[in-house]
């Protein structure tokens, strides 16, 4: 509600950081947007771009614990961890083993799976 005061006193800005604020925004800070480039909602499936694939396909043994059904694999492009579940396993393996496997989404990172030993 208005108490007296000016159009002016009641106008309010959005800053850089989403922020509201008193000050009117740097003209020369201004940004131009295209209208197809605002995004409401999340976009479909097919019109996102894909994410980067993970080629690693073969790795070393690091580590795994056979009483608690897991472990870890090297990757060997990579060099990244991988954890491995013994309900993955198709061969099994033990520590220094070289083994070739498939990556899946886990719930806190990509998982080996369909793990075999090989030569």
């Amino acid at each position: 509600s208005n108490k007296g005061g000016s159009f002016e006193d009641m106008i309010a800005y959005v800053d850089a950081d989403g922020n509201l604020t008193d000050t009117p925004p740097d003209p020369t800070q201004k940004v131009e947007v295209e209208v197809e480039d605002i995004e409401i909602a999340i976009p479909k499936k097919e019109d996102r771009e894909e994410e980067e694939i993970i080629t690693d396909t073969e790795g070393k043994v690091s580590f795994f614990d056979h009483s608690k059904g897991f472990g870890f694999i090297i990757g060997k492009q990579t060099g990244e961890k991988y954890f491995v579940h013994v309900s993955g396993l198709i061969d099994e393996i033990d520590e220094n083993d070289k083994v070739s496997f498939e990556l899946e989404q886990g719930m806190k990172g990509l998982n080996a799976v369909r793990v075999k030993i090989i030569d």
